[in-house]
């Protein structure tokens, strides 16, 4: 390739169809809402998955660790591909590689199959979305109109964990546990034949990809997860429990290493010297990492024992859905005045006040005391916050660097999910395991002959006493996912400062919402 042609190929290239702002947004918060919401899709169509295809019960769990992994890992080469290669161009080889793996999930016939699908899936997803939130930099121009694009982007990201869930239970009711997967195929064509339509091109910037650490972040981060559900079902003691959890610190170390000697880091770490940045991703961070946990348990809960099905199940999530819009709605229209702080502080101090509620979930609690008046008041507080992360995150970051960025704060969002799933499941399972040691002696004085036979071939105590037991992991689970909403509490009290100019810089970004 000649210098003229490269310099050719490097200049932005128009969509087809200029002047649909509308449809150009839609085509990428479609993107955006298929890849998040597939985190928690699948959630409650795992019963029948593990019944289809044969899973233990410590390997289905990979069912979903298999795509935040590689989805969080991944997002930040992804992000760098966007700037490198052109947004446009690597935003729909995202989109085609999601669709494919998504069709070969559905397809699965072994539990290898599925998983590998799924790790596919998050490969796919880590192309895909860093670089439709960089789009929105390219296709809307800033103040006002871009504000608003950012407001729909981050009400997507927020609320696409519930639509997941109630998605799943249609589809798993009404069809087979397999379209929570086929469904993505038709959605992810007609993305596809959208976007050259009605996206323009960016400028592609001349750089190298990071794979050294696009791998140890990724590997580090699977080993650090792996380690707790091992921990959780072999004690801390056990050999690859260490071992994991020893490799874990060995490759996220490289992978600093890595960053602070590559030439193009997918992770530069300059962009931790501003404290307001990494105040975000901080708080990004922990809050993910106690919102997965929060769909995750309150799932088993009102499933297991409240008895829901999987459609009731899903309906039982709206409602966050539209706390999480009232709050980002809030925060989009009047962080040009107020500036990030106040609602990073807020939106942090309800998140551990609904996530402090759900620690006093009992068998007898009801769904309206148990689960819904705290699902309301930590979706406000999300709600809060995503749209602030999101233009704090990116606000003053040069245009090359906008993938990265982006994919920075995903990153967080994915790899925190993942990890605070993990440690509450670890201190889920402790405790459940110590409620079953007391509830057991109760159980064999009053269970039925029938009872006794089915618990020695399934080890699991029927209701009631298995309520009990659930219940109070539940509960138990709710109390580091409140400490890490705590820690996310201190970091936007004490670590982000705003100062005027940063108020300046931010109304670029974020205009008034009403233009």
């Amino acid at each position: 390739m000649t210098t003229s042609q490269l310099t050719q190929d490097q200049k932005p290239r128009a969509a087809r169809r200029e002047g649909h702002p509308g449809i150009a947004l839609t085509v990428i918060a479609a993107c955006q809402l298929m890849v998040v919401l597939d985190a928690t899709i699948v959630n409650i169509a795992l019963p029948h998955i593990q019944d289809a295809l044969k899973f233990s019960t410590t390997d289905l769990t990979w069912v979903v660790s298999a795509y935040t992994l590689t989805f969080g890992g991944m997002l930040l080469l992804g992000g760098r591909a966007g700037d490198i290669l052109g947004r446009r161009r690597v935003f729909m080889t995202g989109i085609l590689l999601f669709t494919a793996a998504s069709l070969l999930g559905g397809l699965a016939q072994e539990p290898w199959q599925l998983l590998a699908a799924r790790a596919l899936q998050g490969v796919g997803g880590a192309i895909a979305s860093p670089t439709s939130l960089a789009l929105i930099t390219t296709t809307f121009p800033e103040g006002p109109e871009r504000n608003r694009a950012f407001g729909v982007f981050a009400a997507v990201s927020a609320g696409g964990g519930a639509v997941g869930l109630l998605a799943g239970g249609m589809l798993t009711d009404w069809l087979d546990w397999r379209w929570v997967l086929f469904v993505n195929v038709p959605i992810g064509i007609l993305i596809a034949v959208l976007t050259p339509l009605y996206i323009t091109e960016s400028k592609r910037h001349p750089g190298s990809f990071d794979i050294a650490g696009a791998l140890t972040s990724t590997f580090g981060m699977v080993a650090l997860v792996y380690g707790f559900i091992r921990a959780s079902e072999e004690g801390w003691r056990d050999s690859l429990t260490l071992g994991s959890f020893g490799a874990a610190v060995v490759l996220l170390l490289a992978f600093a290493i890595v960053e602070r000697r590559a030439k193009d880091p997918i992770t530069p770490l300059r962009m931790f010297a501003d404290r307001n940045r990494s105040g975000t991703y901080v708080i990004m961070l922990s809050l993910a990492a106690a919102m997965f946990g929060m769909f995750f348990f309150i799932v088993l809960f009102v499933q297991n024992v409240l008895g829901y099905s999987p459609i009731k199940a899903g309906l039982a999530f709206l409602p966050v859905t539209a706390a999480i819009a009232v709050g980002a709605g809030l925060s989009q229209r009047f962080l040009p005045t107020l500036g990030p702080k106040p609602f990073m502080a807020a939106g942090t101090a309800l998140a551990v006040l609904g996530l402090t509620w759900q620690t006093f979930v009992t068998p007898e609690s009801s769904y309206v005391s148990g689960v819904l008046g705290p699902m309301l008041v930590f979706g406000v507080g999300m709600g809060l916050n995503f749209v602030t992360l999101t233009v704090t995150a990116v606000s003053g970051v040069a245009q090359h660097e906008a993938g990265a960025a982006s994919g920075l704060l995903n990153a967080t969002q994915q790899v925190g999910g993942s990890l605070g799933l993990s440690i509450l499941t670890t201190v889920f399972g402790s405790a459940s395991r110590e409620e079953a040691k007391q509830q057991l002696p109760d159980f064999m004085a009053h269970a039925s002959p029938e009872q006794k036979a089915a618990f020695l071939k399934s080890h699991e105590l029927p209701a009631p006493w298995g309520h009990e037991v659930l219940a109070h992991g539940i509960s138990t689970a709710f109390i580091p996912a409140a400490a890490m909403a705590l820690l996310a509490l201190a970091v936007a009290l004490v670590v982000v400062k705003v100062r005027k100019s940063d108020l300046e810089a931010l109304s670029g970004v974020a205009g008034p919402a009403g233009g």
